[in-house]
Parts: structure tokens; sequence; C-alpha cells
């Protein structure tokens, strides 16, 4: 007896069927392994740039903020306390912009091959987790280094990690969905996560902020909740209000729904597009 495939146009609100997105996982892994493979062919020093980019930009923090500016680092050396903002921060940003631009970086297979296309952004967090979980292996490194003890909060750090694969996913979806219409979001949301970075403690502390009397607007920003939940379990600083740990679970929950029904709402558009 043969077997049909009968494929059914997403509604306007709907979720994604999951049964058909597990049972194409082996494409999320293909997908995934080309990231990988991608990102370190034909570069000079491969798995290295790993190392190199979380270094280079922490010792540039420390010389701007905590050498020149002499910003307070909660009483930790300067160079680890920007190394596990940068870490943390670069886990959000890359999920953000690597997901957007997905789809674009794939129409050839998109156009051709059907498939649940939510799977295609997805699977920049193979690649994505793999860099984070060698940066944390130099971070475990530089802890003994300079001898901190983060103490058992650092058991929480896994939590951190889903609430940013969370919320950055979120933007990731639905902004890869847009940009398959509007190419200007490839222009506009790199600079828009530049700003952010510079408008969230993740070079200088909320000690810096206090200083200018700006605490209440830096409250607002969900990336400042995630700066203080990984300082709390990388660095051992004080942990987080209870409001912003709750605060950060619903604007996770929140931005990964939003972003799936935006996805999928604007996925009836893509043949029409592409």
């Amino acid at each position: 007896m043969s077997h049909r495939t009968v494929i059914h146009p997403p509604g306007r609100f709907n979720l994604p069927n999951w049964g058909e997105v597990w049972a194409a996982r082996e494409i999320f892994f293909r997908f995934g392994q080309k990231e990988i493979l991608l990102r370190y062919r034909q570069t000079a020093v491969g798995v290295a740039w790993v190392f190199v980019q979380p270094l280079v930009a922490a010792g540039v923090f420390t010389i701007v903020f905590g050498g020149i500016a002499q910003l307070p680092s909660g009483g930790v050396p300067y160079f680890i306390f920007a190394f596990a903002g940068q870490m943390a921060w670069s886990l959000f940003n890359n999920i953000v912009n690597r997901g957007a631009g997905s789809l674009v970086a794939n129409l050839a297979l998109v156009q051709k091959v059907f498939f649940p296309r939510i799977i295609v952004p997805l699977s920049v967090l193979t690649s994505i987790l793999l860099d984070f979980a060698v940066s944390f292996g130099l971070f475990v490194v530089l802890l003994f280094v300079f001898g901190i003890n983060p103490g058992w909060p650092i058991l929480l750090l896994p939590i951190w990690v889903l609430m940013t694969v969370l919320l950055a996913m979120g933007i990731g979806l639905a902004a890869s969905s847009w940009m398959v219409k509007y190419r200007d979001v490839q222009y506009f949301l790199p600079w828009f996560m530049q700003i952010l970075m510079y408008a969230s403690p993740i070079a200088y502390s909320m000690e810096a902020v206090d200083d200018v009397g700006l605490q209440w607007l830096f409250n607002l920003n969900p990336i400042t909740w995630l700066m203080e939940a990984y300082r709390w379990s990388l660095l051992g600083q004080a942990a987080p209000e209870a409001w912003q740990v709750i605060a950060l679970a619903v604007a996770a929950l929140v931005s990964i729904s939003w972003g799936i029904l935006v996805f999928q709402r604007t996925e009836r558009l893509f043949a029409d597009i592409i």
C-alpha cells in the first residue's frame, strides 16, 4: 500500500508541525554540519578564531573601560569580567544575526526542496553552541589563572544559556522571515545589535550605571537581566534580583513564541517571494 504525503499551507497563527520538524531532523543536522564547515573552511587559523575573538574583545574592553575609564568590575580582574560579558553577548548576538541571515543564505535549497523552513534558522544553533562551549572551556582556564571560584551558581549556567537561546532565537526567526522580503533587515539588524551592545552592561557593570543615575533605564533592558545572571554564575558576583529572573523567563518565552508565530505567518508568502 503506497503512502502519500499531503502538504498543507500553514495558517495565519498556527504553530509548526513539530512532527514534520522531528521527521526532518537529519536535514537539521546537515545544515548544522554545513554551518560548522563553512565557518572555518579556508581560514588561516581555523577554530582558533573561537579563542582569538573573545580574548581580543576582552582585551580592548579592559584597556578602554577598565584602564582609561577606570570603571568598576565588581571586585574581579577586569579582563575576566569583560571576557564573561563578551562570551554571553556573543552567544546572543550570533544567534540573532546568523539566524536572521540563514534563509537568504540558503535560498537555493529553500526554493527547490520541501522541508519545514523553520529548520534553517534553528540549525545555526549547532555551530554557535559549539563556539560557546569552546569559549567556556577557555573561560574555565581563566578562572584558575585568576584564582576565582564562582561557587555553586555555576550549575545554573545551562538555564541562562537556555534563556539566551530562546530570547535570541525569537528575534532571529522573525528577522529571518522578514529578510526574505525586506533586504534592508540585513543592514539594520547589525547596526541595531551594535547599539544594543553599548547600551547594555556588557563591557561595564551596573555599578558604573548607578553613578550616572540611569539604573531604572537599564533595568528595562532584558540584556541587563541576562548579564546579571551570567556574572552571578560565572564570577560569583551578586545574585540578580528575583524579579529580574522572572522577567527574563517571561521575556524568553514571549520572544520565542512571537518569533515562531511571525515566521509561520510570513512563511506563507515565501513561495511568492522566492
